[in-house]
């Protein structure tokens, strides 16, 4: 999980270790008031009660759209209702509506010419396609920017278009995109395939033939995962047409077209080609919880406190994955932090700006929550939204963290907003004094955690973001992951660093500068 916003003055923010970078210029100031009484409310026994609740069997994993993720729902409904928090829903009754759709593994064959493939054998793809064509339609890289575009002067409504991973090159082996020989998000793996099929579908494409080794085998795994188990593939349900996608090996792609690692120029291939794959879609009904308290001078500005609501359900053997780490841990911190805001409002103090507690649905099956919220339907403008402080697993200590165990992953804090992480820095040292450990916001991070959780999806609207992260550990997505075996004094640590980054945040002078933007 990590972004490529790097300017100079980025270089001396640089989070490779767990060095501290504390800007003079961004002290707290001394004026403001103390608010250690506020922080001191979240309390270990109050956070280990939810939790024994929210972790508990009865909610059967809490898996999105079912039984136990609707007791989960409704016990947070209670709570801000208990605590007397407003919805942040016009209805009053905190949901927020998410629209999801399952669709089971499809089965098939494509055909190039004379030669039938079955999906998973070649191709992949996870939604039904059929349909003949004589023609594909070649993009180079499919890549369409205000500076640069493989589609001048081609038409692709209705058509199938092929296309390749990766980004141009100029002469001098620096990127045409960036300037400079740091490739841009189209290169990204995580955010190559979103990026291609928004283009293709606004230009009308009606599918996509998308040639990528490392994003075959990422989907190749989750491939045989759903048909060893069964299973489907979640995600939002929408009445646009999106253009279907198949994810096609090298090798079958220059059946088509022999000349696609050498060539960049659009060109119409002639082709044989047929889809003759079939799913089946399946309605889900799931929602988030949102409540929030209005701010008392800028009350249209938001800051956003978020985690996610869901976890994985039950196991084929009828285990119960609990989720107390992932993410009870932070369910229940943003309860305790809600109740803190709350405290202060009722003495007449603050906050000035809106404070916004978001719980999102369907995080495990792709941030399916987070993004219906940031892309589809948010409930407070985002252009408004000055910052999302993401909480996702802070109960527990990673195995692999050598150190003090007092400790906090932060991930993305420099990525948009110099000003973000340099408050972020000061606070803890003012308050907190836990360890910021930015091990896992290196760039080239393999496990990639800046995209697998709900803050990217703010991340990639401009907003800055800042993840708070405990690591994994043995019990992660496991039975095992039960309250028993959270580290109470450290979630009540970790969940007063976020309440004081926040508080901070929504009662400064001048909403956070974002100056670092995305390539």
């Amino acid at each position: 999980m990590k972004k490529l916003f790097f300017i100079a003055a980025a270089l001396f923010l640089s989070c490779n270790g767990s060095q501290k970078a504390i800007s003079e210029n961004n002290a707290l100031a001394p004026e403001k008031p103390d608010v250690s009484n506020l922080a001191a409310s979240i309390s270990e026994e109050e956070l280990r009660e939810h939790l024994y609740t929210y972790a508990s069997d009865e909610f059967q994993g809490r898996e999105t759209g079912t039984e136990g993720q609707k007791k989960a729902v409704a016990y947070l409904q209670k709570a801000y209702e208990d605590l007397g928090i407003p919805s942040a829903v016009k209805d009053g009754n905190y949901l927020q509506k998410v629209p999801l759709e399952m669709a089971k593994l499809p089965t098939g064959t494509m055909s190039i010419g004379d030669q039938n493939i079955e999906n998973g054998q070649g191709f992949l793809t996870f939604t039904g396609l059929e349909g003949e064509y004589s023609s594909v339609i070649y993009l180079g890289y499919g890549i369409e920017t205000d500076s640069y575009s493989d589609y001048k002067g081609v038409d692709v409504r209705g058509k199938i278009v092929l296309m390749k991973a990766g980004e141009p090159k100029n002469d001098d082996g620096t990127f045409v995109l960036t300037g400079t020989t740091e490739a841009s998000k189209w290169s990204n793996v995580s955010e190559a395939i979103e990026k291609r099929t928004e283009v293709a579908m606004a230009k009308g494409a009606k599918a996509i033939l998308y040639v990528d080794a490392a994003n075959y085998s990422r989907y190749n795994r989750y491939y045989e995962y759903m048909k060893v188990n069964n299973g489907g593939r979640m995600d939002l349900a929408s009445s646009d047409e999106k253009p279907g996608l198949i994810l096609l090996k090298s090798d079958y792609a220059k059946r088509i077209y022999p000349d696609l690692d050498q060539k960049l120029a659009a060109k119409v291939i002639p082709a044989n080609i047929k889809l003759n794959v079939q799913s089946r879609n399946d309605m889900v009904d799931s929602e988030n919880v949102v409540a929030f308290i209005r701010g008392s001078e800028y009350p249209d500005q938001y800051v956003v406190i978020s985690s996610h609501l869901d976890h994985i359900g039950v196991t084929s053997k009828g285990e119960i994955n609990n989720g107390a780490d992932d993410d009870g841990s932070g369910t229940v911190a943003v309860l305790e932090i809600a109740e803190a805001f709350k405290m202060a409002a009722d003495e007449g103090m603050g906050p000035k700006r809106s404070v916004v507690f978001l719980h999102v649905t369907g995080e495990e099956k792709g941030l399916l929550g987070s993004r219906y919220y940031t892309d589809v339907d948010p409930v407070f403008p985002l252009n408004q939204t000055v910052a999302n402080l993401n909480i996702d697993m802070i109960g527990r200590i990673d195995p692999k963290r050598e150190g003090d165990r007092n400790y906090i992953y932060l991930i993305g804090s420099d990525k948009l907003s110099t000003e973000l992480h340099e408050l972020s820095e000061t606070v803890n040292d003012t308050y907190t004094k836990i360890e910021l450990d930015y091990t896992y916001n290196d760039e080239n991070d393999p496990n990639r955690f800046y995209y697998r959780s709900d803050h990217y999806n703010f991340a990639k609207n401009n907003i800055p973001i800042i993840f708070y992260f405990n690591g994994t550990h043995a019990d992660y997505h496991r039975p095992g992951d039960t309250p028993d075996k959270i580290n109470y004094d450290l979630l009540k640590n970790r969940a007063q660093l976020v309440f004081h980054t926040a508080w901070e945040i929504a009662n400064r002078d001048s909403r956070l500068t974002v100056d670092k933007a995305a390539k």
